[in-house]
C-alpha cells in the first residue's frame, strides 16, 4: 500500500526518495519503515539523531503539532547545515532536503511520511499543503494495513471472550472464546470454582467498589500473563436487566498496545505511576502537559522524572526516549519483527514477559 501509494503521489509531489515509518501509538517512537532511494545501512544513525539530538520538525514534535506537516528548508530558514540528520545523513546523500507529515487518525498517530529532494529544489507550501491534506487517510491506511497483514501472514489473536458467573463465582454460561481464554490462564493456586486467581481479583474489586469500599472510578481490572506467554486484561461487571440480571459478567481480552506499554516500563522496575509519566515523555509531552493530563502538580511530574532518571541510569529525557528506543524497539526491527494490529509489535508479548521474569521464550 505504501509503494503504490507514494508511487501516485510523486506524479503531484516529486520526490527522489522516501521513507514511510510505522509508529506505535502509545509511545509515537518509530517501528519499523519502507524506504526507497535510501541506503539501508544508514537507518541506524537516522534513529540515533531522531532520538538522542536536537532537530528540526522531529516525528514527535509533528504528532502533537496543529500543523504536522513541515519541510526542512523552511524549518531551518533554508541553512539545511543546521540539520544533524542533513549533515550526518542526507546530505552526503544527496538528498538532504525532506518534507515530512505525521498520519494521524482516531486521536492516534500510526506513522510518518517522508519525502527527500535535493537541496537546489526545496518544497513549497502548496506541497505541504496537498501532502497534509491526504495525511488522515493515509494514517487509516496504515491501520487498516497492519491489521490485514496479520491476516495474510498469521493468525490474528482471538477477540474478547464473555465468562457469566453467579453471586457463588460458578460458571453460568461462556462464549467460546472465554472459555478459552479462561484455559489459558495460570491454573495453579485457584480455590472456589476452579477459576483463575485473576478473576477472583477483578471480582472482588467489583465487589469492594459496589460496596463503596475503594474510591469510585477504579475499574476492576487486571494484567495477567497465560500460560503460553500473552498477555490478557481481564474486566467484570454487573448485569442488569434481563434474566441473568445480578450476575457477573467477566471479559477476558488480549493485551493491546496501551496494555502493553506498562508492561515495557516494568522492565525497568517503574511504578504505574512512572511508567505513565515515562509514555508521556517518550510521546514529547512537556512538564505541564503532563502534569494535566495525569491531573498532578509540575512537581510532582519533576519527582517521578527524578526517579525515572535514576532507575534508567540517564539524564535527560531525550536519553529516556533514546534507551526506550534502542533496548526495546531497535532490536525488534533490525530482527524485522513487524508491527500487529494495535501497532505493537507482532509476537513481541511473550519477549516482553522473558525480560521481566528472566525465563527462556
Amino acid at each position: 500500500m505504501r509503494r503504490e501509494v507514494v508511487g501516485r503521489l510523486k506524479k503531484v509531489v516529486p520526490a527522489d526518495a522516501w521513507c514511510w515509518p510505522t509508529a506505535d501509538p502509545a509511545t509515537l517512537i518509530v517501528t519499523g519503515a519502507q524506504t526507497e532511494g535510501i541506503p539501508p545501512g544508514n537507518s541506524r544513525r537516522f534513529f540515533e539523531i531522531e532520538y538522542t539530538s536536537p532537530d528540526f520538525n522531529k516525528f514527535s514534535e509533528l504528532a502533537h503539532s496543529r500543523r504536522p506537516v513541515g519541510s526542512l528548508s523552511q524549518a531551518t530558514e533554508g541553512d539545511l547545515s543546521r540539520s544533524r540528520r542533513y549533515t550526518e545523513v542526507f546530505g552526503p546523500l544527496g538528498i538532504g532536503e525532506d518534507l515530512r507529515v505525521a498520519l494521524r487518525t482516531g486521536g492516534a498517530c500510526w506513522g510518518y511520511l517522508v519525502l527527500h529532494r535535493t537541496p537546489e529544489r526545496p518544497f513549497t507550501t502548496a506541497e505541504a499543503d496537498y501532502v497534509l491534506s491526504l495525511a488522515e487517510h493515509l494514517a487509516e491506511g496504515v491501520r487498516t494495513g497492519l491489521f490485514h497483514g496479520v491476516l495474510g501472514g498469521e493468525v490474528i489473536s482471538e477477540g474478547p471472550g464473555v465468562v457469566v458467573l453467579s453471586n457463588d463465582l460458578e460458571v453460568v454460561t461462556a462464549t467460546e472464546t472465554g472459555a478459552r481464554w479462561l484455559d489459558e490462564l495460570e491454573t495453579s493456586g485457584l480455590s472456589q470454582g476452579g477459576l483463575p486467581n485473576a478473576v477472583h481479583s477483578v471480582v472482588s474489586k467489583l465487589r469492594a467498589l459496589e460496596n463503596a469500599a475503594i474510591p469510585p472510578g477504579l475499574m476492576p481490572r487486571a494484567r495477567v500473563l497465560s500460560r503460553t506467554g500473552r498477555w490478557l486484561v481481564v474486566h467484570a461487571s454487573r448485569l442488569g436487566n434481563g434474566p441473568g440480571a445480578g450476575q457477573i459478567a467477566v471479559v477476558l481480552e488480549p493485551a493491546r498496545a496501551a496494555e502493553m506499554t506498562p508492561l515495557i516500563m516494568r522492565a525497568y522496575c517503574f511504578t504505574d505511576r512512572e511508567s505513565e509519566v515515562t509514555r508521556l515523555v517518550a510521546q514529547g509531552s512537556p512538564t505541564r502537559a503532563i502534569a494535566e493530563k495525569l491531573h498532578i502538580s509540575q512537581l510532582t511530574v519533576q519527582e517521578h522524572l527524578k526517579s525515572v532518571f535514576e532507575k534508567m541510569g540517564v539524564n535527560s529525557r531525550r536519553e529516556v526516549v533514546a534507551r526506550l528506543f534502542s533496548e526495546q524497539y531497535w532490536p525488534r526491527i533490525a530482527s524485522g519483527l513487524k508491527p500487529g494490529p494495535d501497532g505493537w509489535f507482532r509476537d513481541a508479548t511473550a519477549d516482553i514477559a522473558n525480560e521481566r521474569t528472566g525465563s527462556p521464550r
